[in-house]
């Protein structure tokens, strides 16, 4: 740069007089203020100030477009208010007008404008004015203007010096409006409850927001400068080499569920949004990650899975119990009406206990006793002029929020007995026994009269739901096979299945 230059912008040779070099002087002034300018108020100033040294002028203003695409004063000096509220809105460019030309009126009467617009100007003792553009992007953002009282001739060299200046401040606004906007994206970001990261094409992470400390745990000076691998589980590593292989090719990744973890080790859910990083030239620089925490998602589609595979289990077991039924019915009734009417009671039986096992609002403040849960269930096994469950010993109140699943465990044990244990022979039979204890009630299921129990085969959905009602109950159980048949050994909390016991 030369030393006769410290602005480091073009100027037409000149001869360097006095005069020169004070206009030197005034644009490195300018510069600097610019530079240091906290507000475009202070912008405004300091132009002010510089266009009255440089030009000898004492009438200055500087105008801009507001949103609605009006040219509207934002600071002026030696203007009066009549002035300036007469001249609003009126521009030789519209909004976004690409290189708009300077205008240097040299004596008012000469311009092709309205004859009250001439007087408005006339009564403010102003002859000669010049229109100097400001811009963005080489769009018209507004304008600064110099008057003269007297018919004035704009030689180049001022007019390329008034140029210079409005350059000045168009960079000046194109870098506050850029800091303006950087300020509203970080706020944005920082603000956001999503986790937002910026990483590099090799996956290091350079950003770091609030939202992803508050999910994954890590403070931002944890992770700055470290790869993005800290995140995800060993057996997931292989979706960040595909993903950022699409990112080098300039491709978006949208909802991408996957796994994430935690800086405690905890998994989480997460739905992921990436996006390239472009800078002015189009080259990406890296990714934006946007990670959501679909973790209530996740488990509310897991429950309704389970809902649905235990509402087919369900189905599965009244079709097996209610030809069971039947077949029990047959082999002891002597006419179709008779065979009718018992199956029509025993399915209406089962109608009624397979309401039990299904949670409704009026069951939150009741409770039932034991026995009459546990016949509501078992007694449609029962044969008109035969017993075949036995239900024996203490007859505990059941709590309102246990009725559901012990009526579950009661159904699902009594329609494996009709499936594949003693209810399922002519002679089999079933005894079930409550007895109270200090921690609780023991339950003992005891099916006599079949085949032999052979064990439990390979584990399926009933049995996998048993075991999950009984945690749920805060109990344990113990099954035991023996040639008379199945026996299963159940303790269940008192705190979680009495009410009061009798």
């Amino acid at each position: 740069m030369s030393d006769h230059n410290p602005t480091g912008i073009a100027v037409s040779p000149r001869r360097f007089s006095v005069e020169g070099y004070r206009q030197q002087r005034g644009l490195y002034r300018l510069t600097d203020r610019l530079y240091r300018a906290q507000s475009m108020a202070e912008a405004y100033d300091a132009t002010l100030e510089a266009v009255g040294e440089l030009f000898g002028c004492e009438k200055i203003s500087i105008l801009r477009f507001d949103k609605k695409g009006v040219m509207r004063f934002v600071a002026s000096h030696g203007l009066s208010d009549d002035y300036c509220a007469a001249v609003t809105g009126h521009s030789p460019w519209k909004p976004g007008d690409q290189d708009p030309e300077a205008i240097f009126v040299d004596d008012i009467e000469n311009m092709n404008e309205p004859e009250n617009l001439k007087a408005v100007i006339r009564r403010e003792n102003i002859r000669a004015l010049s229109f100097i553009p400001l811009t963005v992007n080489r769009s018209a953002v507004g304008k600064f203007m110099m008057y003269y009282p007297t018919p004035h001739v704009f030689g180049e060299d001022e007019r390329e010096l008034a140029l210079i200046v409005a350059r000045q401040l168009s960079f000046c606004i194109e870098c506050q409006n850029a800091n303006l906007a950087a300020s509203r994206l970080s706020a944005l970001i920082e603000s956001s409850d999503d986790a937002i990261i910026a990483k590099d094409l090799d996956g290091i992470i350079q950003g770091w927001n609030w939202g992803a400390q508050r999910l994954f745990g890590y403070s931002a000076d944890e992770v700055i400068d470290h790869s993005i691998t800290l995140l995800i589980p060993k057996d997931r590593l292989e979706e960040e080499t595909s993903i950022l292989s699409r990112i080098r090719q300039g491709q978006r990744v949208e909802n991408y569920a996957t796994i994430r973890r935690r800086k405690d080790g905890s998994l989480v859910h997460v739905s992921l949004t990436i996006s390239p990083i472009v800078d002015s030239n189009g080259t990406i620089l890296g990714a934006s990650k946007i990670a959501r925490d679909i973790t209530p998602q996740h488990l509310a589609q897991e429950r309704q899975e389970l809902l649905l595979r235990e509402m087919n289990h369900r189905v599965k077991n009244l079709f097996a119990v209610t030809s069971s039924i039947v077949n029990m019915n047959a082999r002891t009734t002597e006419s179709a009406q008779v065979l009718a009417a018992s199956v029509t009671d025993k399915l209406a039986t089962l109608g009624r206990a397979h309401a039990l096992t299904m949670a409704t609002a009026n069951l939150e403040s009741q409770s039932a006793a034991a026995h009459d849960l546990a016949q509501a269930i078992l007694g449609l096994y029962d044969q008109p002029a035969k017993q075949r469950v036995f239900i024996s010993g203490s007859n505990p109140k059941i709590a309102a929020k246990s009725i559901t699943p012990f009526a579950l465990l009661l159904h699902e044990f009594a329609t494996n007995a009709s499936k594949y244990g003693s209810l399922a022979h002519e002679q089999g039979k079933v005894e079930l026994t409550f007895a109270l204890m200090p921690d609780g009630v023991e339950v003992l299921w005891r099916e006599t009269g079949g085949a032999p129990a052979a064990g439990e085969g390979e584990p399926g959905f009933g049995s996998r739901l048993v075991e999950a009602t009984v945690i749920q109950l805060g109990g344990r159980m113990k099954k035991i096979w023996s040639k008379e048949g199945l026996t299963i050994r159940l303790h269940l909390s008192k705190e979680l299945l009495l009410a009061d016991a009798p």
